[in-house]
């Protein structure tokens, strides 16, 4: 059992001592992170070809993993082992996978999806960091191209107003330079729907072909001085060649040394010499300060140098193999873009057709419902037409029956006028009539008048008479009383037969008449009297009766004057005026006008 556990044991440890050692790798892409468990024995071609099979990435040249060392940055070297290089002992190391060289002609030497679209996001990166410098209006179209190649086809019923606030599109410098980022964005859009029917990989070429022309695009600076003196300077390294450029000004290089011209490179320690193919030109030197910059400085010429004279030969048979797979890519995604497209408007004029249907369904729908609502309401305008005929046609009966009575009224009312104006006629007669009688009685009045003057007059006479007489006889009757007083009777009146009287009997006969005289007269004038009252009582009755008809005839007139349209004026005598008065006086009565 001891020698069995001993057994189990060495195998254990001889297992372990096979099983490589291994390491752990964080890699950041410009759209991923990936982690790697790579052994101790790879070297950095090792873990640069696993990352680039893990993305699908074959245009390898362009790319390298760059890694911070202290306060600079430093590329990974292919034949020399990882952790045999200066990388960070941190687990995992953390390596960024970045273009490290770049082309002259995006269009041209770009060929696969996957390097474009590295590019694009890792010269957006640069753009937005203000390491390449932009001015507005470029930036404003190259963001046009990022929203493209972002969101596809602008459609304003999706793209509303706000709906790029939390996209970073434009450098801060731009961005904050007169203007709110609300008017930034309509700009943005403005461009943005400029850009219908462009795929997102044709979207981000034409971001780096505009971006290429740039002063600083591809450009990698550093600081180096001229001479021992210290002047300082910036070197730039790009596709084209080396540029030398003042401290304040990436953009405008002093000299330019392009690699056509250029015919060796070399550096000891910190000197660096490049030496023109034109041997009759000057050598130029330069200075660096640090080691490590020296050869990333060197790296870099090598590198660009290579690449450029690469792009001055035959393309080798890989990457004519990936420009003809690239084009036949195109070609396909082209017609697939294309049939898709079809597609998509086929779909959008089924939709278009589908909603010109729906529409013209609710249209009608609404029409039939309008319809019948119109029917419903016609035939109660029907029903309503109908009982308003009925109703007309009774109120035409009514008007009818009332026509005919209006008719016989104006019948009616041409008789009555008829008999108006005869009685018209016949109460201007009575009034003549009337006027003849007053005019009759006021004579009679008069003449009564003048006859009353005259009894009255007679009456003062006979009473003077009487009254002389009466005086005369007091007068006897005082001479005379003494003679008869003697007498117990009285004489005799004499006989008949008598041919004189005596004195006293002549007065007593006299005043005997007088008397008799006076009583009948009298007796007559109040006869006279009350029979010319009674006839001026009967007079003014028939008056106010004749007055009481002529006002109830002017009533009855007025009325069917009013009931024909019409109005007919009676002329009448003005009765008002006429008035009766009796004065009595002593004895007499006066009647006046």
């Amino acid at each position: 059992l001891a020698n069995l556990i001993a057994k189990i044991n060495m195998s254990i440890l001889g297992l372990k001592k096979k099983q490589p050692k291994t390491f752990k790798v964080k890699v950041i892409t410009m759209d991923a992170e990936m982690e790697f468990s790579c052994e101790v024995k790879w070297k950095g071609k090792d873990l640069f070809d696993l990352v680039c099979r893990t993305i699908g990435l074959r245009e390898t040249w362009f790319f390298g993993l760059r890694y911070t060392v202290k306060d600079t940055y430093a590329w990974l070297k292919p034949d020399k082992r990882v952790l045999d290089q200066d990388v960070p002992k941190d687990s995992p190391i953390t390596f960024h996978f970045l273009a490290k060289f770049f082309p002259e002609k995006v269009e041209e030497e770009l060929v696969q999806e996957i390097t474009q679209h590295l590019f694009f996001l890792q010269v957006k990166k640069q753009i937005l960091d203000e390491e390449i410098f932009c001015s507005p209006e470029a930036s404003v179209l190259l963001a046009s191209y990022a929203v493209q190649a972002k969101y596809g086809d602008y459609d304003p019923n999706f793209h509303k107003p706000g709906f790029l606030a939390q996209d970073e599109l434009l450098p801060k410098r731009v961005s904050t330079y007169q203007m709110t980022p609300e008017m930034w964005e309509e700009k943005i859009t403005a461009w943005y729907a400029e850009h219908r029917n462009i795929a997102r990989d044709e979207a981000e070429m034409e971001y780096l072909k505009i971006a290429q022309d740039l002063d600083m695009y591809g450009v990698s600076y550093f600081s180096i001085t001229q001479n021992k003196r210290d002047t300082e300077l910036l070197l730039g390294v790009d596709a084209q060649g080396l540029h030398i450029y003042s401290p304040n000004s990436k953009l405008n290089p002093k000299k330019s040394f392009p690699w056509s011209g250029i015919r060796n490179i070399s550096y000891s320690e910190k000197e660096f010499t490049i030496k023109p193919l034109d041997k009759k030109k000057e050598v130029f030197k330069f200075y660096s300060s640090q080691l490590r910059v020296n050869k990333l400085i060197l790296q870099l010429c090598i590198g660009n140098h290579d690449l450029f004279m690469r792009r001055r030969k035959v393309d080798s048979i890989e990457v004519q193999q990936m420009k003809a797979q690239a084009k036949e890519e195109k070609a396909r995604k082209k017609m697939e873009r294309q049939i898709l497209a079809r597609e998509k408007q086929l779909r959008e004029e089924a939709e278009r057709a589908k909603e010109e249907m729906e529409r013209r369904m609710f249209q009608l729908q609404d029409e039939a419902r309008m319809a019948n609502e119109a029917l419903l309401r016609s035939e109660e305008t029907a029903d309503l037409l109908a009982e308003k005929a009925q109703i007309a046609e009774e109120e035409a009966k009514l008007l009818a029956h009332k026509a005919a009575e209006a008719e016989q009224e104006r019948q009616r009312l041409e008789v009555t006028a008829l008999k108006t104006k005869e009685e018209h006629r016949l109460m201007e007669q009575k009034m003549r009539e009337a006027e003849q009688l007053a005019v009759k009685l006021v004579e009679q009045s008069e003449r009564r008048s003048k006859e009353a003057d005259h009894l009255k007059q007679d009456l003062n006479e006979a009473k003077d008479a009487e009254r002389r007489a009466k005086q005369k006889l007091l007068e006897i009757t005082k001479t005379t009383y003494p003679l008869v007083a003697p007498y117990s009777n009285p004489p005799a009146p004499p006989g008949p037969d008598s041919m004189e009287m005596p004195l006293e009997m002549a007065t007593s006969y006299r005043l005997d008449f007088k008397d008799s005289d006076m009583k009948r007269l009298s007796m007559e004038i109040e006869r006279e009297r009350l029979e010319y009252m009674e006839k001026s009582k009967h007079l003014q009755d028939q008056l106010k009766e004749l007055k009481s008809e002529i006002e109830s005839l002017k009533l009855e007139e007025q009325q069917q004057q009013q009931q024909a349209g019409g109005i007919i004026v009676l002329s009448s005598v003005p009765f008002s005026n006429c008035c009766f008065k009796e004065q009595e006086g002593a004895g007499d009565v006066i009647t006046t006008i």
